[in-house]
This record gives structure tokens, sequence and C-alpha cells, in this order.
């Protein structure tokens, strides 16, 4: 049904720059339309500054990076690869691909994180078991960044590989290292709801240079050095184009402003419905610095007398799209049979907890229609 009214107003719209209309040219008037070329490995070069990560492969999606990123640790049927439970399954599907165990873990209720007390209080654990995770996947939720030394320490004290799954926290920062920073591997995505897009893609940043080139060899069908066809394994087609790479070098270019433009987005709301009772936002620790990808708030129905679904439907009337929390992954049918550690933080979280539009083109103007949609629920 055709719905009457103003424009949508979408939960994470694509936001151009104005240089990525003329990058995009060049790919056309130099004919590299190809899944590699010269904006690839531009591409991959700016991230690699941006990061700090000395090492980055452009790859077609996020989740084409964490399938990889596990490939090449060697995880496999039987391995225990540890996560998050609160996160998008994209994030966590790559284990089953290769046939490994996810065990999910609850997260903290303030910022979504991977709770790493309760990680530290597991990993004793299991060592005491003598069954330690092959991985740990750390989901850097909504823009908020892991404290990277913490994992670091516990990394090195366990033995397991670190990979930090970024898709939603390009160009955030903690203790003044870009999200990711020392992990083995970092997950980074550009789909098109993302702060910066290149329509659809994403990238496997690693220190270790031999990774990424291995990650570049798997990700191009796995093809030999030849004059024929020669596969001594098997590889995926899961390289970024030349002309989505030209977009993401013109993004790249106005990642800052759209950072910054999402931490006002944020402060508006808070300023606007900051004070109303029940009403709760995700805090930022002294040391990060979030880009405030998706404003998230928690409704607590015994002092507002409505719930979240209360306002969703409220905006949905508007033609506005916000949306619940990450369906967190132990609570999904397909993840039924998985391990779980923890308590009912994300799942309350889950429960209560409402994504608001914040798509970086928004206007004062659509900050405010939104929170005098939710003034007037209120005041009914």
């Amino acid at each position: 049904m055709k719905q009457s009214g103003p424009d949508r107003l979408f939960l994470s719209s694509p936001h151009m720059g104005g240089d990525e209309r003329g990058l995009v040219e060049d790919v056309f008037t130099s004919n590299w339309i190809a899944p590699t070329g010269p904006m690839v490995t531009l591409f991959e070069e700016k991230l690699a500054e941006l990061t700090g990560i000395a090492h980055v492969a452009a790859l077609s999606s996020g989740t084409a990076a964490l399938h990889l990123a596990l490939r090449l640790c060697d995880i496999g049927p039987g391995d225990e690869v540890w996560g998050a439970t609160m996160t998008f399954i994209g994030g966590v599907a790559p284990i089953m691909y290769v046939g490994a165990i996810p065990v999910f873990l609850d997260v903290d209720g303030d910022d979504f994180l991977l709770d790493l007390d309760l990680l530290e209080t597991e990993l004793k654990a299991a060592k005491a078991r003598g069954r330690n995770p092959k991985a740990v996947i750390t989901t850097d939720l909504y823009g908020h960044v892991i404290d990277s030394r913490r994992m670091a320490l516990l990394r090195d004290e366990y033995g397991f590989v670190w990979i930090s799954d970024t898709a939603e926290a390009v160009g955030a920062y903690r203790a003044g290292r870009h999200a990711g920073k020392g992990a083995d591997f970092v997950i980074m995505s550009f789909n098109g709801n993302k702060i910066i897009t290149t329509s659809g893609g994403g990238a496997l940043a690693s220190d270790n240079g031999a990774m990424i080139e291995r990650a570049r060899f798997l990700s191009t069908q796995a093809r030999d050095p030849a004059p024929h066809y020669e596969h001594t394994t098997y590889g995926y087609n899961y390289r970024l184009s030349n002309v989505c790479a030209a977009i993401g070098v013109g993004q790249l270019r106005v990642l800052e402003i759209r950072v910054q433009q999402r931490r006002r987005i944020n402060a508006r709301y808070r300023k606007h419905l900051g004070h109303l009772p029940g009403f709760a936002f995700s805090p930022e620790v002294t040391d990060m610095r979030a880009n405030r990808w998706l404003t998230t708030v928690r409704i607590d129905a015994s002092l507002t007398g409505f719930d979240r679904e209360a306002i969703r439907l409220e905006l949905e009337s508007e033609n506005i799209e916000s949306r619940p929390l990450w369906k967190p992954m132990h609570m999904q049918p397909v993840f039924a049979d998985a391990p779980y550690r923890g308590g009912e933080v994300a799942a309350r979280a889950f429960a209560d907890g409402l994504c608001l539009p914040s798509g970086s083109a928004m206007t004062d103007d659509d900050v405010e229609r939104v929170c005098g949609l939710i003034h007037r629920l209120v005041e009914r």
C-alpha cells in the first residue's frame, strides 16, 4: 500500500559527498570495469591510512571478510568460535560456513559490546576444561568500540585468534586508536546503510601482510600463476569491483564529516528525549569516540506507560523507519542448539531497545519531527 504524507525517513540512507560521481566516471573512462583495478588499490591504501592497520583487502562484503578470516585461521569442524550474541547474522554465519561451533556470550547493558568480564570468566573455565576457543569475534556494535588493550591481553594469555568486527564502527576510536586496531583480523563493511558505503562491499585488514595477500588470492577464485586456469585449492568470488571502490574512495573523503553529523544527531536526540522518564541512551566511556552509526534508546515501559514497539508503530504511521535492536543470536531459531553463556542482558536490550533514524543527511527538522512524535505519544 502506498503511503501518503512526507517522504519516507529511513533509518540510515546512503549519503554521497559529491566526488563519487567523478571518480566513477574516471573508472569508466579508463575501462577498468572489473573486480580489480587502480581504485581498488587506492581504496585499500586509504583504509590502511585511516585505521593504522598495515594491510587491507577490499572485498564484496563484511561477511566475505569474516569468512576469509576464519579460513585463514584454519578454523573448521569441531573448533569453537566465540562472539557476542547481539550482532547481525552476517557477523556470525561464516562460522557455519566452515563447520565450526558458534558459542554466544552476553553483552554489556550500556553499549551492547561483548561483556569482557564474562569473557574472561568463561575463558578461565574453558582452559580448566582443556577446550579453549580457537577464535573470539568482538563486534563494535552501533559504532561503540571494544577495549582493545584488554582484548589483546586476553588473547595473549589464552591463545585465541582475535577477530574484530568493526562493520558498524568505521571512523570510531578508543584510546586514540581506530576500531579494530590491535586485533589479528579486522572486518569492515560498506553496505548501503553504513556510515560510508561502496553500495555493497567490505574489507579485511591485518598487520600480517602474508595473510592479506593470501586473502586476495582466495578472494579471486584462488587462481595460481599460469597462462591457463590452474587451481591447487578452491577460492571465492569475493573481490570488490573497481567501480564500487571508486565510490569508496569518494566516501572516505567525507567520513569525518559523516561522523560529526551522526554525533550531532545523537546529541539532539539526547537533548530532546534524554530527560523523559524511562528513556535511556547509550553512554560513551571517557576514552571512546563512537561514530554513533545508529542512535539507540532503551524504553522502560514501567516508567513510560508504553514500550518500544509503541514508538516504532507511532513513527511508522508517519512514514518514519525505526527498528528494534539486533535480536540476539542465541534467540534465533537457526542457532537454537548453539551454546550460550551469560544472563539476560542482551535479551532485555532487544525487548526494550530501539534504533532511531540516524542517517547523516537528516536535518535538524527531521530529528525534531521524530522527537515531536515521541513527545506526542508521551503526552497521550
